[in-house]
Formats: C-alpha cells, sequence, structure tokens
C-alpha cells in the first residue's frame, strides 16, 4: 500500500511539473514587451523552510539606473545598467543588477545574496547562476523558482523586477 501511494504521489508530481514547464515556454517570446513581464513566478517549495512568500517589500520607485544609459533601443528601453531594491527576507537581504544593452538583458549580477548564516550563502551560491540563466533566456522577470531557495528566489525576483521597471523594460 505504501509503495502504491509513493509511485502515485511521483507520477503526480511529475505531471504537475511537466505541465507547469509546458506552461512556462508555451508564452516565450525571443522580443518579450513590458506587459509580458508582470507574471508571477511559479514556487516549488524549499528546503529553506520557506512557504513562498517573502517579508521584504519592494518599492519599484527605489530602483536607481548605476550606470550611465548610452542610447535609447528601438523598443524604448535605455540601455544601462539598473539597480533593483534591496529585498529583506528571513534569511538576509538581496538586490540584484540588470543590464540592458539593445534592448535586450544581458546581464544580472547579485549585488546582494542572503547571508544569514552558512546554510543561506550556500543556499543563495546554488541559486543565483540558476537564477541569472532563466533570467537570460527568458528576458524577463518571469522565472520558476529554484527548489530548495524560495526566499531567495522570490526576492532576486522582486529584485530584478524593480530594476526592469527602472529601466523601462
Amino acid at each position: 500500500m505504501r509503495t502504491r501511494a509513493l509511485v502515485i504521489a511521483s507520477a503526480a508530481s511529475a505531471a504537475v511539473l511537466l505541465t507547469g514547464w509546458q506552461l512556462g515556454t508555451a508564452g516565450t517570446d525571443p522580443a518579450p514587451t513590458a506587459a509580458s513581464n508582470g507574471g508571477t513566478s511559479t514556487t516549488t517549495g524549499g528546503t529553506d523552510g520557506s512557504s513562498g512568500s517573502s517579508s521584504g517589500a519592494t518599492d519599484p520607485t527605489d530602483a536607481a539606473a548605476t550606470g550611465s544609459t548610452t542610447r535609447q533601443a528601438a523598443s524604448g528601453v535605455a540601455d544601462g545598467t539598473y539597480a533593483g531594491t534591496t529585498v529583506g527576507t528571513r534569511f538576509g537581504d538581496v538586490q540584484v543588477q540588470v543590464t540592458i544593452s539593445g534592448g535586450a538583458i544581458t546581464d544580472v549580477t547579485p549585488l546582494q545574496l542572503t547571508d544569514h548564516d552558512g546554510r543561506s550563502v550556500s543556499i543563495s551560491n546554488r541559486a543565483a547562476p540558476i537564477l541569472r540563466d532563466e533570467v537570460l533566456r527568458s528576458q524577463s522577470a518571469s522565472v520558476s523558482f529554484v527548489s530548495g531557495a524560495t526566499y531567495t528566489s522570490d526576492a532576486y525576483v522582486q529584485s530584478l523586477q524593480a530594476a526592469l521597471d527602472a529601466a523601462g523594460f
């Protein structure tokens, strides 16, 4: 009986993940517009004791351009480097900056990641490159959270969205 329940639960989990992946890639557009960047991300539960919510608040008006904007891309997005807001979590603060060039996201750099303890640092160091790759691939803040790093992922995406809003992306 226990084995059967485990097999059924595994199959259901695989189906949910596959459906989520298909939904996440169904609307992928190589040149997203500002309207397509406001989606929410999917949490997959974390081993960092998270419930999928963040204790930090994001105010997009706090995001600032950290570099000079060199030119206006055809899409109306100014090239440059923009810092997102600092988002507080119970494991530490998270802040990222985004580089826009030619109307596309070319880099995402974490300025600050959770650092409450060694485990938080380890989780952030594992999640940051995954999140960066997802953002560069999707060209938006609409990315799936890293399993086991829900608080870090949520704060990363919030800070990123504030930076993208400041850039007019």
